[in-house]
């Protein structure tokens, strides 16, 4: 089961323990809920999904894959960090901020940060390969936080912090330099592949026409629009 994110972060945990064990790293953090949590339980660190191995009262471990630790910032953690922590959205739970999977498209750094009344302005660049997907008034989680795109530059976006955000956040330990975790709207990334993949097969027709749903069952009264 695919595991969903609201990219509204509950709170900030602690790292206590990062151990790299051969390839694979073992992560222990300080949160508040873990003896909540149930053994193989989703949790989002700074926006990367991972499985809590084991809890106790006030912590939970998970294992970090080669794969995670090679596309993330996790890997770059010390003890005492403060990161990001989100459970699992639950069926019937309010999606307040947009749907967040967990799956780091990227890692960007912070360029600079700045007062913009009473919250912060923050500038990231990102790798070319995100281009795309990064689009103004856009959807965008920012290790693991849901923000939108509020400026667009060349290779790089500007995001606003309110003070919730700040306080509830690692955003205030950032400085220029920071690299962070990006994850691209999902629903943005499905339409730029299924576009990519129809150029890469000459087709520029709309594949969704008037006449294929009259085919198929959907056509409207004679006239309407």
């Amino acid at each position: 089961m695919v595991e969903m994110f609201t990219g509204l972060v509950e709170m900030t945990g602690r790292v206590v323990l990062l151990e790299r064990r051969g390839e694979e790293a073992h992560l222990r953090i300080e949160a508040p809920f873990a003896s909540d949590l149930s053994s193989g339980e989703s949790v989002a660190i700074d926006g990367v999904c991972l499985t809590a191995t084991k809890r106790a009262d006030g912590w939970f471990e998970a294992v970090v894959s080669p794969e995670t630790l090679s596309r993330t910032t996790i890997g770059l953690r010390s003890t005492g960090d403060r990161v990001n922590v989100e459970r699992a959205l639950r069926a019937g739970d309010r999606l307040g901020g947009h749907i967040v999977q967990g799956h780091v498209d990227g890692v960007g750094v912070v360029e600079w940060i700045r007062p913009e009344g009473s919250g912060l302005r923050v500038r990231i660049r990102f790798a070319q390969e995100l281009e795309d997907f990064i689009v103004m008034k856009g959807s965008i989680a920012v290790d693991g936080v849901s923000l939108t795109v509020a400026a667009r530059g060349e290779r790089s976006f500007e995001v606003a912090l309110i003070p919730e955000t700040l306080r509830l956040t690692h955003f205030g330990d950032s400085s220029p330099g920071t690299p962070v975790n990006l994850e691209v709207d999902m629903m943005g990334r499905y339409v730029v592949e299924y576009l990519k993949g129809r150029l890469a097969e000459g087709k520029t027709e709309p594949a969704v026409t008037r006449e294929h749903l009259a085919r198929h069952g959907f056509a409207g009264k004679e006239g309407a629009r």
